[in-house]
This record gives structure tokens, sequence and C-alpha cells, in this order.
């Protein structure tokens, strides 16, 4: 009899898995895809020799994660920060660009980089209690209460339409908006600011880390660890009920909550099942790949070195395009975007070539092929991009829907990210990850503290689960350990 059993292997469900085994407990995970990965797969898309990531592409949480941190993924893949964290090209010519360097980053934002280094140096000098607050529930006495008070207060004064009062140029807002949108919703909104604050923080720290080999590496680490501590893995296996996973005495379910309702059934209580049955999921994503006969032909060449590009214009521009998408439209111009991983990672395609990764905001459940939007948008910044296009792959999020049943109706965040989505995930409650059911925890991004690859939802149910049930705490996961 197995003492856990761990249903999903994306990053969570890999995670919780990793911490249930190093307990020295018998752990059997179950995927019903035929590869591990969930969120982090890497696949040969359209050609062999080119390797896309499917869903998550540049990890900006995984040299700061605390989950990833104690797991010493620096020690287990190659993490390559690129020169130019991200950037934004702009109407009026040029971009903005955010280095690993603060000091840089100001000085190149003109008028605006003494303001831009007020919001952020404050924050920055506190990450650690800034990711400690952002990585848990919010109903919670954080650690370090004056890093929460900073970070609560730049929200604030960025998550509001007086945003623009402190800046005089469109640079800098720019900046930090094509961060604030990898949020799904609309803009100017407090959660979408804290999201992108928590990114543009991280810029400046650990940098936004492109695993060599694609996100695929980073499950595969956590899985070789999993085994390596007597873990089972079993793919193409799909659960439907609580009881092909029984009698083991821990469940872990990286799932969204439909599909928790579907495998407890008539097991849920009726007032949870409720509060499950009202969960909210969000706007989608409309995915498109690139082969590319070379670099992007950015205007501003600054951007032919940056990991991620943003591609929207001004921060106006970029608000209407998700505003639009909020009010259930397809924008002609849409916000996009753009990672460029074999810049950095020639094991992504062969020689002299490129891949492209992109996508842009769609009204949930998306049938719409936006691939010429997301083209004519990329052109505008890179004329002749089209004449270096080999060849393009487009997800819709109908798509996305079907290859992650988490994705509810292609919302990759596994659920809203407003404000009471915030709190409610899935239920408010001060351990959200411990159902009613004994034994059964839910370790999804549709639980604290929400979607990115950063194990942490997983780490939080295994640390519950392994104290409710066994009676053990967390045991150590460095590489020596």
């Amino acid at each position: 009899m197995a003492d856990v059993a761990v249903v999903g292997s994306g990053p969570n469900g890999l995670a919780a898995a990793v911490v249930m085994a190093r307990a020295g407990l018998d752990v059997q995970l179950y995927e019903a895809a035929d590869t591990i990965g969930g969120g982090s797969r890497t696949s040969e898309l359209m050609e062999p020799g080119y390797l896309h990531d499917v869903c998550s592409a540049v990890h900006p949480m995984a040299l700061v994660s605390p989950f990833f941190r104690d797991f010493e993924l620096a020690r287990r893949v190659e993490l390559i920060v690129p020169e130019v964290q991200h950037g934004v090209p702009l109407d009026v010519g040029g971009a903005a660009v955010a280095y690993q360097s603060l000091v840089r980053t100001v000085m190149e934002l003109g008028v605006d980089g003494p303001t831009y280094r007020r919001l952020i140096e404050p924050l920055l000098a506190r990450v650690d209690g800034v990711v400690d607050f952002t990585s848990n529930k919010l109903l919670r006495i954080p650690k370090d209460p004056i890093a929460a008070l900073k970070f609560g207060l730049a929200t604030l004064d960025q998550g509001t339409p007086v945003w623009n009062r402190r800046f005089k140029e469109t640079a800098a807002p720019a900046l930090l908006t094509g961060v604030m949108s990898h949020a799904l919703g609309s803009q100017p909104s407090l959660s979408s600011t804290g999201a992108g604050l928590m990114l543009s923080i991280l810029a400046h720290a650990g940098g936004w880390a492109v695993p060599v080999g694609g996100s695929q590496s980073i499950a595969k680490a956590m899985a070789d660890d999993l085994v390596a501590h007597g873990g089972t893995i079993h793919t193409g296996q799909r659960i439907d009920s609580l009881d092909q996973v029984r009698p083991a005495k821990a469940i872990l379910l990286d799932v969204a909550p439909p599909t928790l309702l579907r495998l407890g059934g008539a097991e849920i209580p009726d007032r949870y099942r409720r509060s499950l049955e009202a969960f909210r999921f969000g706007n989608a994503a409309c995915k498109v790949d690139y082969i590319l006969s070379e670099p992007v032909p950015w205007l501003a060449p600054e951007l032919r070195k940056a990991g991620t590009v943003h591609v929207g214009g001004s921060r106006r521009s970029m608000a209407e395009s998700e505003n639009q998408v909020d009010l259930g439209m397809h924008p002609d111009e849409p916000y996009v975007l753009v990672s460029q991983p074999s810049l950095v990672d020639s094991s992504r395609a062969p020689a002299g070539k490129q891949i492209l990764w992109t996508y842009c905001h769609v009204p949930a459940g998306s049938t719409v092929d936006m691939a010429e939007a997301v083209t004519n948008r990329i052109e505008r910044y890179a004329p002749g991009f089209r004449d270096v296009v080999v060849r393009s792959k487009t997800t819709t999020a109908a798509e996305m829907a079907e290859y992650n049943e988490n994705y509810v109706g292609g919302d990759f965040s596994a659920g809203i990210m407003d404000m009471p989505g915030l709190l409610r995930r899935p239920v408010v409650s001060m351990v959200p990850w411990r159902t009613p059911l004994r034994g059964v925890y839910l370790c999804s991004s549709s639980t604290p503290p929400g979607p990115g690859v950063t194990g942490m939802p997983g780490y939080h149910a295994a640390e519950h689960a392994l104290k409710d049930i066994f009676g053990k705490r967390v045991p150590g996961l460095g590489v020596g350990s």
C-alpha cells in the first residue's frame, strides 16, 4: 500500500511528490499524459531539432522561490540569465529595457529613471520579505511586515487610475505595464500590479532565468529526485476517481476545482462543493510558436539581447488591449508577450536558426487563431519579421484547455487573478490546500500563491499533509540532504 498518491505532474505535483518522498514515504505519482511536466513541458512542436516550451518559458522564480531555493534548482539545472531581462519597444522609437542592474536600468530610463528607482529599490532591498509575502496565502502575518507594507503601498501607487501621476515620459510606465500585463485581467488593477511588481523586482534580483534545454529540464530535475528517493511515476494513466488511488493515506491533487469535483464525487460536502462550483476562471491565451531563419530584426538593438519582449507600445495602448479582452473582445492590436530562448540557449534550434515563443490574451474559450495579429504586432517593431518566419503553429485558447485540464477555458492561471480570486483560492481558509476529505489535499495553481512555476502550492500542500497524516516535518531538499 502506497503512503502517498499524487495526481498530476505539473511543477506543483512534482514539488509535492518530492517533499513527501524525501520524508521517507512511498510516493506514487500519476500523470494522464504520456510525458510529465504539465505547464513546464518542452516539445518538438513543428520540426525535429526545434525545442519549444509548450507553456512556461522564462522563470523569474527559479532562483528565489522558497521551494526551488531549498531544492537547489540552480545546482541541478543550467539556468541562463540574459543580458537584458525584459524590454518593450516604444511607439516613439527605441525601447525601454530592464537589466539585472537596477542602476543601469535607471540610467537608461531618462527623466523617469529616479521615479522607477524610488518604486523598485525599497522592495529590492527587502526582496526576501517580498518573496515570502507573495509565496504564501494573503491571510497570514508576514515574516517581514515592513516588506509587506512597502509592497502594498507600491501596489496601490501603480494599481489605480492615477498610476501615471509620478511619470513624465512614456518609457518607464511602458516598461512596468509590460510586466504587469503578464496577468490575465484589466489594467490598471491591484492584482495585476502586484504580480507585475513582483516580477519587476525579480528582474533586478536573481534575474529572469532561461533553463537550458527548455522548461522540461526543471520537471526532469524534480522527477529524477523523486525517483532517486523511491518514488514511482506512472504516465499515460488518467485518474477518474479517488478510489483509483486508495488506500493511499494521503492524496495530493495537482488539479483545478472542476477536476476535484469530478474525482471526489458524492464524497464532497455540499458547502465545499458550492464553493468549488463558484470558483471563477479568467481570460485566456492564444499561443503562437515560430521557427525563424534568423533572430527577430528588432529596430531597437537592445531587444536583440532580451530574453523577454513585451510588444504593446505605450502603457495606454497595453491597457486598452487588455481591457478589450476583459470585455470579451479580440484586440486588433493585442499585447504580445515574446520569449527569445534560443538567443541564449543554442540547444533549442539547429545552428543559425531560432525559435520564438509568443502569446496574446483572448476571451476564455476562444477558438480564434491570432497568428496574423501577433505577426503584425511584431512586424510593427521589427520590420522584415515576416521574411524570417519559416513556420508557425497556433494553439488557440480552446486547444490550450484541451491540452491541460487545469487551464479551464484556456486560463493558464488556473483561476481568475483579481483580489477576490486571490483570497478565495479556492476557498477562504487558513489552510486552503486542505480539503474536507480526510487525507485529500489540493496542490495546484488554484491554491496559494497561485500561478507560476514556483512549486509553492505543492510544497504547502505537502507540508500540511506531512503534519496532519504522518506527524512529520518537511525534510531537507538540497542536493546533499
